[in-house]
Order: C-alpha cells, then sequence, then structure tokens
C-alpha cells in the first residue's frame, strides 16, 4: 500500500494533501514510472478518507499528466515525471514552518506605514458598493493609460486648492505608485543623458530604482534647509533633479524659496527636468501648507504623488503630474508597464475625494499623528536627555533622532532587536558614507502611544547593554 501522511487539522484540503503527496513522490523518484498506483476505493480505505477525496486528487494528477488511466488495468505513474533535482519539491507534511527572526511583539519604527486601523473602512465599503452599482462600460473594459478622468479632475482640483499645483486634469496621469512613477521618468529622461542629480541622504529605494536604470548617481549634501543647492557642479548636464522639497527624505527639511529658484535656474540653464516628489507634505505640524515647486514652473517640474501614506499603502494608486511636452510619452510607457491602473479602485477614490471624505480622514489623522509626534519627541527627551537631538519632525510620519555615543552598527541593531524594537539607520540611505552613523529614521504612524513610550524604553536598555559590552571588550 501507498502510506501517505494526512493532517486532518490542516486547513489544506485532504483532496490537496493526497494530490501534494503523491505528487512530491513521483517528482522524488519514489514513485516510478510505469508503477501502479492503489485503487481509489483502497487507498480510501488505507486513509480512511472519503472515496471522492481519491478521486479529486487523482483527477488533478490525471490532469498535470503526472499519472494515467489504462482501462481496465488500473492507474499507473507516468513515465518521465521524475525530476532529479535534490530537494526541488518537498512533500507538504515535512515542511517546517519558518519561524520569524524576531519577537512577536516587536515594536517597529518603520517609516511611511500610516495607521491602518483607522482605515474608515466601512466608509470605504459603502463607496466601493455604489460606485460598482453605477459602474460605467468604459469602466469595466480595458482602460486609458492615463487613468480615469473623474480621479484626474478631483486630482486637479485638489492639488491647486492645497498644493499651488497648477494643471489640467489631461496633464495627470495615475500611477501604480511612486515606484511606478519613478520607474517611467527614467525611462522617459535616460535619452537625455546617464547621470542624475539627488539629494543625500535619500531613499535607498529611490537609488536603486535609478541606478538599475543605468543611472550615475550625482549626490549633492542636504542640510537643515534640504538640498545645499550652491553645490551643483554648474558644468553638470543632468538627465534630471530629483528632490523632495517639502519634506526631504530621510532628513525632514523644507526647502526655502531661494534654494527653489536656485534649483529651477539651474535646470534651465542646463535644459533639464525637475522630478519633485510630494510624499506626505499633507501632514504639516507647524505653519502654513508648503506650497509645491512644480506651481513655480509647471513647464520644467514632474510632479509625483502618492495616496499610500493618506490613504492605504495597499491601494497602489499614485499620480504625475506632467509638462504639456512629455505627456504622450509617458502614457505610451505607462500602457507598456501595465496598461492602465485597476480603473475601479480610482473610480472609489475619486468619490472619496469629491465628497469631502478625504478632506476629513486626513485632517483626523493629522491631529492623530500631532499627538504621536509629541509623545516620541517627549519619550527620547525624557529617556536620554541632552544625548539625543530631534530634527524634521514638523511634518509627515517621522522624525529623525541623533544620538550622542552611539553608533547604529550591526551589533546595535541586533541588540535593539533582541530586545524587540527595530529602527532604521539614516546611514542605510546615504550615497557618500560616513556622515550620519549615529541617526536613526523612527516612524510613528502606525504605532499606538504605548507602543512608542515602549520602544524608547526598549530602546534605551539596548543602547545601555550595548555600551556595557563595548566598555568589557576595551577593557579587556
Amino acid at each position: 500500500m501507498l502510506w501517505l501522511p494526512i493532517d486532518r487539522n490542516s486547513d489544506l484540503p485532504l483532496f490537496r494533501q493526497v494530490y501534494t503527496e503523491i505528487r512530491a513522490k513521483i517528482l522524488h523518484g519514489e514513485l516510478h514510472g510505469g508503477e501502479r498506483l492503489p485503487s481509489t476505493r483502497e487507498l480510501a480505505s488505507e486513509l480512511q478518507v472519503s472515496r471522492n477525496v481519491i478521486l479529486e486528487a487523482f483527477d488533478l494528477l490525471l490532469a498535470e499528466g503526472f499519472i494515467e488511466a489504462k482501462q481496465g488495468s488500473g492507474t499507473f505513474i507516468t513515465h518521465g515525471a521524475h525530476l532529479n533535482q535534490e530537494h526541488f519539491y518537498a512533500p507538504l507534511l515535512e515542511q517546517t514552518k519558518q519561524e520569524p527572526a524576531y519577537q512577536k511583539d516587536m515594536i517597529d519604527f518603520r517609516s511611511g506605514i500610516p495607521a491602518l486601523d483607522l482605515f474608515p473602512k466601512k466608509l470605504w465599503g459603502r463607496l466601493s458598493s455604489k460606485v460598482c452599482v453605477d459602474l460605467p462600460e468604459t469602466a469595466m473594459c480595458y482602460d486609458k493609460p492615463e487613468g480615469r478622468p473623474e480621479l484626474r479632475e478631483a486630482l486637479s482640483k485638489y492639488l491647486l486648492r492645497m498644493r499651488g499645483v497648477t494643471c489640467h486634469p489631461d496633464q495627470i496621469v495615475i500611477t501604480s505608485g511612486t515606484t511606478q512613477a519613478l520607474s517611467i521618468v527614467a525611462k522617459l529622461l535616460a535619452a537625455e543623458g546617464r547621470e542624475v542629480i539627488v539629494e543625500d541622504p535619500i531613499t535607498h529605494e529611490v537609488q536603486t530604482i535609478f541606478i538599475s536604470h543605468g543611472f550615475s548617481l550625482q549626490p549633492i549634501p542636504v542640510d537643515q534647509n534640504g538640498m545645499q543647492t550652491e553645490q551643483i557642479p554648474p558644468t553638470c548636464k543632468p538627465a534630471f533633479v530629483y528632490v523632495t522639497p517639502s519634506h526631504q527624505f530621510p532628513l525632514g527639511a523644507t526647502l526655502p524659496i531661494k534654494r527653489r529658484i536656485d534649483l529651477i535656474r539651474f535646470a534651465r540653464m542646463s535644459n533639464c527636468f525637475i522630478v519633485e516628489d510630494d510624499y506626505d507634505s499633507e501632514y504639516r505640524y507647524e505653519g502654513p501648507p508648503i506650497s509645491s515647486l512644480q506651481g513655480l514652473d509647471p513647464k520644467r517640474v514632474v510632479y509625483l504623488g502618492t495616496f499610500s501614506k493618506t490613504v492605504l499603502p495597499s491601494l497602489r494608486i499614485g499620480f504625475m503630474v506632467l509638462p504639456w511636452s512629455l505627456i504622450e510619452q509617458v502614457r505610451k510607457l505607462k500602457w507598456l508597464a501595465d496598461l492602465h491602473t485597476p480603473s475601479i479602485d480610482q473610480l472609489i477614490l475619486a468619490r472619496f475625494i469629491e465628497d469631502g471624505h478625504f478632506d476629513r480622514h486626513v485632517s483626523k489623522m493629522k491631529k492623530i499623528y500631532r499627538n504621536l509626534r509629541n509623545t516620541l519627541v517627549r519619550s527620547l527627551k525624557i529617556t536620554f536627555g541632552d544625548k539625543v537631538q530631534i530634527f524634521g519632525d514638523s511634518t509627515g510620519m517621522h522624525l529623525v533622532a541623533r544620538f550622542e555615543g552611539i553608533e547604529f552598527t550591526n551589533c546595535v541593531l541586533e541588540e535593539m532587536n533582541a530586545h524587540g524594537v527595530q529602527v532604521y539607520p539614516v546611514e542605510a540611505h546615504v550615497i557618500k558614507k560616513g556622515r550620519r552613523l549615529n541617526e536613526s529614521i523612527l516612524g510613528y504612524g502606525n504605532l499606538s502611544v504605548e507602543k512608542i513610550e515602549e520602544g524608547v524604553r526598549r530602546m534605551y536598555e539596548a543602547i545601555s547593554v550595548q555600551n556595557q559590552n563595548n566598555r568589557r571588550e576595551n577593557t579587556c
């Protein structure tokens, strides 16, 4: 008889377990070509399962060609189904679940994650239902690469009102997030040159995208006022300049008007575009909203935005506001990338904006994030005193903390993980290494007040333990 392990407590259906085990034995060569399998009745009796379970498993194996049925003779293993590759396909019940390396109660200070538990799911569900009931035929078929007109119209009004972005709806292309937008920009502007000017530090993901498209990076250092535009080499002829002027990532600076003007003048003289990434400036806690760089020169600036921070990361909707000269090329590249961003999601988001829900949601979350920001600042100051400096906390959902006498080496990060807290060094996003070893990015958007306070306490304990270890090593 054929022995097969069956787990009746598993979420996997019994027929799928039988199929998986037999398939694995065939691939491993434990069952050989031409070998006869037990009858479905015999196997069902041996495994104490319904015969229908065995029939379903055999039907699936037969459909995939692992077995063949011979009239009046039985069911046999197909010749040539053995794959001679060790450990290629482990039997289902022999697989061991990999436990996560971190603790279950890990407090993660990852930036860029909004308060997921406060997303208005019921409201979104009602809007989804209304949209689907009224769904136009154009949204049920293949759509246009630039996105739904309803969303582009709503966006153009919102961006002018809140961000000072001047554009016609036809200048907007809806993307599947900022990552896709950056890839399209890289493909679009690659012909202009193979060098791109970026802030230093800047998110490592952005660096990876540009480098993967064949660009070399020209890093310009960032200070408390953002990119130091006076350090841009005047003879540099980049394909484009990439900046986060409203809330520099990760340091949090806001680019002042003089530097904005300097940047535009450089772009005009170099005949290049500026790519403005405005990823989370809706959440500004001190002073009025900052106007976009795009509003100073719509012909020269490509403006990028996303709903990952204000709505949900999983929504995967972003947008580009383009100079008229680039629109047709970008539409073609978007079509080649994925044809179009899902239309129904666009319509729901358009309704969310038009009905005022988006403004109310942002206003509500702004108050909550301000309170979380204040909690984190207060906890850091109480816990670390004058050993910590805090900056970049006026906007967004993260801040940067600079610690005296500590560098965020792998040993320190491992010690923090051991204490159940995860932080993110600024140095990971630095291009010219070695200048920001004692700085950490601390995101707070998806944490509660209690977890923030506990996380800071764990950070302090981990740093204290690491300092003690260092002193012992120096003594020895």
